[in-house]
């Protein structure tokens, strides 16, 4: 029932939010970027952390799937999404907070999700260049041996990459503090780990996630589409202003939330198909499992007779 009740529940919210985003400005405000300046002054710690999280992670899949052993495709699959903050993987990047102590700038865990602004994207930015192009190298080293997580640092950071060679570079004193860790709701949190889940489930390929502010700062392009709307934008610069289209925005936020609405509404139905599937297959072996026995004793009790 869990897997058929998390659809519902989301198309239900994003029924309600279609309206707020209707009513919002059709001018979308820009969201996070990275600061680039500060990944050198975090890449050595970031790596430790990616070097701890894959370890847990590891280990997690392992309880998972023993008494088998984990291959290699799953850790491979485990370093690739270790820097996408659209995977459960990368779940840590959001408990961590950029703090400046001193002349160094080091990454402070909490407890609970923060909301994802520019420090968690520089966090997200800074593991995609530690891992860069060794994802492969990383999951061999994982797979072919149990390593402890010191092992899996000194690999990661200092063999495999220079993230923690030499001296950490000093912050300048002029740096501009970067923004508080604000935590993130719990209703916010469920939503998004029901979209996470949403887009690696069986028939929903190429599911995109958005997030709170990406639905109520303008709801986006849901027939992905949306690198050949950029290309048009940038051709429309060049075309005289007669020729740009004068569709409304709120037509489009109608149209791409009817379009939202529409897709849920085929998941959620394939999803009560095929548990309404599981449920009479269960009952089948159930009945043939308790039938078996009853006809095996009637037999027993006529040849004693």
């Amino acid at each position: 029932m869990a897997s058929v009740s998390a659809p519902i529940a989301l198309l239900f919210v994003l029924v309600l939010m279609v309206p707020l985003a209707i009513t919002a400005k059709p001018s979308k405000p820009a969201s996070p970027a990275a600061r680039k300046g500060d990944v050198k002054y975090i890449k050595c710690a970031t790596c430790m952390e990616i070097a701890k999280e894959l370890s847990r992670l590891l280990q997690k899949k392992r309880n998972e799937v023993s008494p088998k052993q984990v291959s290699e495709y799953q850790i491979i699959e485990l370093v690739e999404n270790i820097c996408n903050l659209k995977k459960f993987e990368a779940d840590w990047i959001l408990h961590e907070d950029i703090v400046e102590q001193g002349d160094k700038l080091v990454l402070v865990y909490h407890e609970e999700e923060g909301e994802c602004k520019t420090e968690c994207k520089t966090i997200e930015k800074t593991c995609q260049e530690v891992i860069g192009y060794h994802d492969t190298d990383v999951a061999e080293f994982m797979f072919k041996r149990t390593v402890t997580v010191e092992e899996l640092s000194n690999f990661l950071c200092k063999d495999l990459t220079e993230s923690c060679r030499g001296k950490i570079p000093a912050v300048p004193k002029d740096r501009v503090p970067g923004e508080d860790f604000i935590p993130k709701s719990s209703k916010d949190a469920e939503i998004e780990r029901i979209m996470k889940s949403m887009s690696d489930m069986p028939g929903a390929p190429g599911m995109k996630v958005y997030s709170k502010d990406d639905l109520m700062n303008g709801m986006p392009n849901f027939n992905g589409d949306d690198d050949d709307d950029d290309d048009d934008d940038e051709d429309d610069e060049d075309m005289p202003v007669k020729q740009k289209p004068k569709a409304t925005a709120t037509k489009k936020l109608l149209h791409d939330g009817q379009s939202l609405l529409g897709a849920l509404k085929k998941r959620t139905q394939k999803v009560v198909a095929s548990a309404k599937k599981h449920a009479w297959e269960a009952s089948e072996r159930l009945h043939r499992w308790w039938s078996g026995p009853s006809k095996s004793k009637t037999s027993d009790s006529r040849t004693e007779l």
